[in-house]
């Protein structure tokens, strides 16, 4: 089991819609989200999609090692998010 993060969704959120950081709307349409991108998957119905919890982490930690012509950025590799500001947008996704 992966630890439980320690903000809340709306943390998550903040994270997610900030462009200095998580910035998942230039990419990815989210429920709620202003503005979003159309390059990427939409990011709803997360938990139903992604019941591992890990699974989705590792996503936003390094989709690259997953699939390499992933034009995701490896947010945790590339030091963008940290590992609780990443388990705060998987707080945030998973009420989506």
């Amino acid at each position: 089991l992966a630890p439980a993060a320690s903000a809340s969704p709306s943390e998550g959120q903040k994270l997610a819609f900030a462009r200095s950081k998580g910035n998942c709307l230039t990419c990815n349409a989210i429920n709620g989200g202003p503005s979003h991108g159309n390059i990427g998957p939409e990011l709803n119905d997360m938990k139903k999609r992604f019941p591992k919890r890990a699974d989705l982490v590792a996503i936003i930690s390094d989709e690259t090692k997953r699939n390499e012509e992933t034009m995701m950025p490896p947010f945790k590799r590339n030091l963008i998010l940290t590992d609780k500001e990443i388990e705060a947008i998987v707080d945030f996704l998973y009420t989506r």
